[in-house]
């Protein structure tokens, strides 16, 4: 199996509304099956007068400090701000600004408008920022707070606290999707267990997911906690996770390639590898491979074939067999899978048949 196929066999969630496309190709590349469903829409606010009056007021402010949140968000305000005609106003007044970055994505931002930050938050967290601001003092300061798809009432209501004068501007805002469909679709799957891994980029989607899970949530938390791989883009995205005692895995740099990279690596280190009649079985969420070589299988007989390969060389009972199909069935529905999952593997003598008690995968070793 080449790299490029390194996630054959695996399906994996993408619930990003921008740039969802190019992670999906990012993970087709490397062979995943991919589910997209975006758990936030990001509603542009350019023509709303909050937008335009928060812009109006920061002019006026002649702020000493900004904080830029996201690069998405900080270009957005600034063409705005060009088609209200006063672009040139804004940048001059931000040139004169002390610019602080709520990580590396707002400093390319600010960069790319020919501006420069100060400092940038390595943890890419607003705490960092405020924790530094209030170190640093700030009574008596006039602050432009760069909003990032919802009010930071917390964070301004520190700075105004401490003495500072704060204006925030509500670049976006970030809403549930107006079609959950896909949504409540990704979580039936998660619980069916039949995705390998869910990826995040930001904390309100990790937030909005969970809470269209609903009743689900407590099954979806279970996945999450024996099997299903929560990926996260970065510690503020995986807060809402780690605080459930959910696991999740995120890249040492806080950036979608490198979160492609961190699946790509850690989907094939959970797949069960097994010495079988002389050759290498690896099973993978939706497919096995033999030898390095990837066989598509129908959900009955995967869920077979990953019974047998959790006790290999342990005889499974009808009755477990039975529990672990998609939809449950009777005995008859787990000879036809096996069967067809014989057919599949190409070979008869992988499964062995023990009269009146089951079946079994004949195993050389684990590998």
């Amino acid at each position: 199996m080449t790299d490029g196929g390194v996630l054959t066999g695996f399906t994996v969630a993408v619930t990003a509304e921008r740039r969802r496309d190019e992670m999906a190709a990012l993970l087709h590349r490397r062979g995943a099956r991919v589910v997209t469903a975006s758990t936030i829409s990001i509603v542009q606010l350019a023509d709303d007068d909050a937008l335009h009056a928060a812009t109006a007021a920061c002019i006026g402010l002649a702020p000493d400090l900004v904080i830029a949140t996201t690069g998405f968000g900080f270009r957005g305000w600034l063409e705005a701000a060009e088609g209200w005609g006063l672009g040139e106003k804004l940048r001059e007044v931000l040139g004169r600004a002390r610019i602080i970055a709520r990580g590396p994505k707002p400093c390319g931002a600010v960069r790319a408008a020919g501006l420069t930050e100060e400092w940038a938050a390595k943890t890419e967290a607003s705490e960092e920022v405020l924790e530094r601001l209030l170190a640093d003092g700030v009574s008596g300061r006039r602050i432009t707070v760069q909003e990032h798809g919802e009010p930071q009432t917390e964070f301004v209501a520190a700075l105004r606290a401490a003495g500072a004068a704060v204006v925030e501007v509500p670049v976006y805002r970030w809403v549930p999707p107006l079609d959950t469909t896909p949504v409540r679709r990704l979580v039936d799957q998660v619980t069916a267990g039949q995705i390998d891994a869910v990826t995040f980029t930001s904390a309100p989607a990790v937030k909005s997911f969970l809470r269209l899970a609903g009743d689900d949530l407590g099954c979806v938390l279970d996945r999450f906690r024996s099997g299903t791989l929560a990926a996260c883009v970065g510690p503020v995205t995986a807060a809402p996770l780690v605080e459930l005692d959910v696991p999740v895995v995120m890249p040492e740099r806080f950036r979608l390639g490198a979160l492609i990279k961190t699946v790509a690596d850690e989907l094939p280190q959970r797949s069960v590898k097994l010495r079988v009649a002389g050759g290498t079985l690896e099973v993978r969420g939706h497919a096995v491979l033999i030898d390095g070589e990837p066989r598509a299988l129908a959900p009955a007989a995967m869920s077979i074939l990953a019974s047998l390969a959790a006790r290999p060389g342990v005889v499974v009972s009808k009755d477990q067999l039975i529990a672990s199909l998609p939809r449950g069935n009777d005995g008859h529905a787990v000879d036809v899978a096996v069967a067809r999952l014989r057919t599949a593997l190409g070979s008869g003598l992988l499964i062995e048949t023990v009269i009146k008690r089951g079946y079994r995968l004949r195993v050389d070793e684990a590998v």
